[in-house]
């Protein structure tokens, strides 16, 4: 099989979604301050997963999406599967971290990772649907509109959903775990607003690497596939 730009960008796009995604998911059992709020560390590779996606859904459409979702998911379960292979391990006596310091750390990433899989698969399904829907209503106008509308109401379902089931039971009350969700949604919302201009960015620079193909891997994505359709101008 000929490596086509097209398919060049799409193993490029797949390898920046899973590299963030799962640095996300191992990192996620962290907490820290900013501003006055608590967040989970893991907000901060977030941003790029959501630029990705919006990508993946701009031009392969949402059965691009979809097999990149269904990847991801895969890919949590390695790293999980990984992570209790590794914690199963002991350590060396000689190993700069030992089997406590290590287990501690890793231990909550898998609580993480097992809340993710849940709430990944829920948000990025709702995210994929929101997206084509938006888009096919406005006829491919107001990127920003289906990019920031459907980022916002899918991590709304995951901003919840990860923090219940990975933090509860342990030292976090309720009002804590329910401060720390809505922080976490603010946050990607924010960023959603945030990186607008980053996404009509990477559009244009797309369009300018895949040329005559972009319109119509545009066109067949918002029509699934189907290519006997009149062009239309995004906005």
């Amino acid at each position: 099989m000929p490596l086509t730009k097209p398919l060049k960008l799409f193993i490029a796009l797949n390898g920046f979604f899973l590299t963030f995604l799962i640095l996300a998911e191992v990192t996620g059992s962290k907490l820290f301050v900013s501003f006055g709020f608590t967040l989970t560390m893991g907000v901060i590779p977030f941003p790029v997963t959501f630029i990705v996606t919006d990508l993946l859904n701009e031009y392969y459409g949402r059965k691009g999406v979809r097999f990149t979702t269904l990847v991801g998911m895969v890919m949590i379960f390695v790293a999980y599967f990984l992570l209790m292979l590794d914690m199963w391990i002991p350590a060396a006596p000689n190993s700069p971290v030992d089997d406590h310091s290590f287990n501690i750390v890793f231990g909550n990433s898998g609580k993480i990772i097992i809340g993710s899989i849940v709430a990944y698969l829920v948000g990025q399904l709702i995210d994929i649907q929101i997206f084509h829907f938006i888009r096919v209503k406005t006829k491919n106008k107001f990127i920003w509109l289906r990019a920031t509308g459907s980022t916002i109401v899918s991590q709304l379902v995951d901003s919840f959903v990860v923090i219940y089931i990975a933090l509860s039971g342990g030292k976090l009350s309720f009002e804590e775990l329910n401060q720390i969700s809505t922080n976490n949604f603010l946050y990607k919302c924010g960023v959603a607003v945030a990186i607008t201009p980053i996404i009509y960015g990477a559009h244009k620079l797309l369009d300018w690497y895949l040329g005559a193909d972009a319109e119509k891997m545009i066109l067949a994505a918002m029509h699934d596939g189907r290519s006997d359709v009149e062009p239309i101008s995004p906005g």
